[in-house]
């Protein structure tokens, strides 16, 4: 039996869209303020994950709602089970958009919007694919079970939870379309360290509060300093440094001689910090300039000076590299300062090779004069599956078959719930050379893309279970 797999996705197009699009319309950030029992993330995941499941019951997929925390559909018959894993919750968006990010358009070929290509766009793709399978009522002897998680991009407690309430073993084997093609099988452990300092001011400048970042897995777009005291030439000075490093800034008075100081940057996801521009570090070392003492001083120098464009963590000596997973990296991705706090933080998030660990980077953060360094109670060890392994040259065949370009196996320092499983990878949904826009304003997926993975989905989940 042959089947034109891209020409079944071109009769579901429309479809497709209408589907995707209600998905992108709901603002799925995790919002820790109006989170409860029924909402352990904020009404919005809930939400995405209501409609998730609604589309799947139209489809005739019996589905199941763990708790508002994750839920999957089934299909097919077998004793082995292949996971599908994509997640609907979504990064803050953020300034910086040409459109509404939570109305999604097509302009020029590309859908704009907040989780088009992370990792909404991908997982409606994949469901397509899928459904496609369903439809042509082709044979199959393994079942697959569909998951999608709501809290993905802050702590993959969504995942913790389900696990531990579905009543269900682990899938046998699977794939997340939450990357690139064409294959994902390796990716780097992930920890959070967390610095922490005091809040005494002294010297003849005083800072009252520095604040920049929404999420640790992000660049900073931007953070803003409210400061006092002796801060001679300041708007001066700081027009000379938005035009040395070309960055916006803007110096507002206050009440009480007081100044709020903003720079603006620009994000990009946290396992790629080197294409975005940290607002943060790019405010603290303006402000080095001018006489802080203190936790202050301590808080602004190691910010603005040692973190400043310090992607690979050199300067913070926990460099490293290894030779199948490459170099270690870092992103600063919050900060919080108000004086007079007991406790003020910078948080570091790092995606490390598998030759060293969250202990080793803890102690090296430790030389730095900080109160203390303390690491996120949830992390990952770096994951491997072996580019031998069956599934992976099922998935590559059948991406080489559509795009006719060689695959190769990857390993990348972003996380994705293949790493879920011990026989689990990330598979697509971007292809080679295409423009990253994952966390950052502008996000956008280009259509064309969306239908060609579509297409790769259904004729690897079929080459995987019939």
């Amino acid at each position: 039996m042959t089947i034109n797999f891209r020409a079944e996705v071109d009769k579901r197009k429309d479809e497709f869209m209408t589907d995707l699009f209600d998905l992108l319309r709901i603002n799925s950030e995790r919002d820790d303020s109006q989170a409860d029992a029924q909402h352990p993330f904020g009404p919005g995941p809930v939400r995405a994950l209501d409609k998730f499941l609604e589309i799947a019951e139209r489809d005739g997929y019996p589905t199941k709602n763990v708790d508002n925390y994750a839920g999957h559909f089934e299909f097919g018959e077998g004793d082995e089970v292949l996971g599908i894993f994509g997640h609907l919750d979504v990064v803050p968006a953020g300034s910086g958009w040409n459109t509404d990010p939570y109305d999604p358009q097509i302009i020029d070929g590309k859908l704009f919007a907040r989780g088009s290509s992370d990792d909404k766009g991908p997982t409606m793709a994949c469901y397509y694919g899928l459904k496609i399978i369903k439809e042509l009522g082709l044979p199959i002897s393994k079942k697959v079970r569909f998951i999608v998680g709501t809290d993905e991009e802050s702590g993959w407690a969504d995942m913790d939870y389900y696990f531990a309430n579905v009543g269900l073993p682990l899938p046998d084997f699977g794939f997340s379309p939450d990357a690139e093609f064409p294959i994902i099988n390796g990716e780097k452990g992930n920890i959070t360290a967390y610095l922490h300092f005091a809040g005494e001011n002294s010297g003849a400048a005083q800072l009252h509060s520095f604040t920049g970042g929404l999420r640790e897995n992000m660049v900073p777009e931007s953070a803003t300093a409210v400061i006092s005291g002796q801060l001679d030439s300041l708007e001066d000075k700081l027009a000379a440094f938005s035009a040395e490093y070309g960055v916006s800034a803007s110096a507002d008075n206050l009440s009480d001689g007081r100044v709020q100081v903003t720079v603006i940057g620009k994000s990009a996801h946290g396992a790629h910090p080197e294409n975005g521009v940290n607002g943060a570090t790019y405010l603290a070392k303006f402000l080095n300039q001018f006489a802080f003492e203190g936790a202050a001083k301590a808080y602004l120098e190691l910010a603005g000076e040692t973190l400043f464009e310090d992607h690979d963590a050199k300067k913070l000596g926990v460099a490293i590299y290894d030779q199948q997973m490459g170099a270690l990296s870092m992103n600063a991705g919050v900060f919080k300062f108000d004086a007079g706090a007991a406790d003020n933080t910078i948080a570091l998030n790092f995606r490390y090779p598998k030759n060293t660990s969250p202990e080793v980077i803890k102690a090296g953060l430790e030389k730095f004069e900080v109160e203390s360094v303390s690491l996120s109670a949830h992390g990952h060890t770096p994951h491997y599956c072996p580019i031998d392994d069956p599934m992976v040259a099922i998935l590559l065949s059948v991406y080489e078959k559509h795009t006719g370009l060689k695959g190769h196996e990857q390993v990348i320092g972003g996380g994705t719930f293949g790493r879920l499983l011990e026989r689990g990878v990330a598979y697509g949904a971007m292809f080679p050379g295409y423009t990253d826009t994952m966390h950052q304003a502008n996000e956008f997926a280009d259509i064309e893309d969306l239908y060609r993975a579509a297409a790769i989905y259904a004729e690897a989940i079929y080459e995987l279970i019939k």
